[in-house]
């Protein structure tokens, strides 16, 4: 039973971390500062995409299913058991990966007017023009 949650909670977490990736940077309009775990989790899809190491929460998720007696993913891992085939149609593998990274880009460029136009933008006062002491002389 142990193992059948490790797998599962494994691969909700998969999934929040991918919807991280493509739609992170958007996340970091409302917060800025969230930007550097969007760039590291961008950063880290890249290194998986080019297949250079193996996803370690794959690995998690596949222990837990050899141990609770369950198939691991297929080959491709996380994305091409759940998701491809799935959610799109696998020959559209290319066309998906492209529109996610426009849509990272699009944020990425969104993050980068929003802060332009903050620097640019004066301070916010209480919603009164005149200062303390020319109120104290009214």
């Amino acid at each position: 039973m142990i193992y059948r949650l490790v797998w599962q909670t494994t691969m909700v977490a998969h999934f929040l971390v991918i919807a991280y990736i493509a739609l992170g940077g958007f996340l970091a309009w409302w917060r800025p500062r969230l930007i550097w775990p969007h760039l590291a989790l961008c950063a880290w899809g890249l290194v998986q995409l080019a297949g250079l190491v193996e996803c370690p929460l794959t690995a998690l998720e596949n222990w837990g299913r050899a141990r609770a007696g369950e198939r691991g993913l297929l080959p491709g891992g996380f994305i091409d058991t759940y998701i491809e085939g799935a959610v799109y149609p696998e020959a559209y593998v290319w066309h998906v990966r492209l529109a996610v990274v426009a849509v990272v880009l699009v944020s990425w460029a969104g993050l980068v007017i929003g802060i332009r136009r903050r620097r640019g933008r004066p301070a916010r006062t209480t919603g009164t023009s005149a200062a303390p002491e020319q109120r104290a002389s009214r």
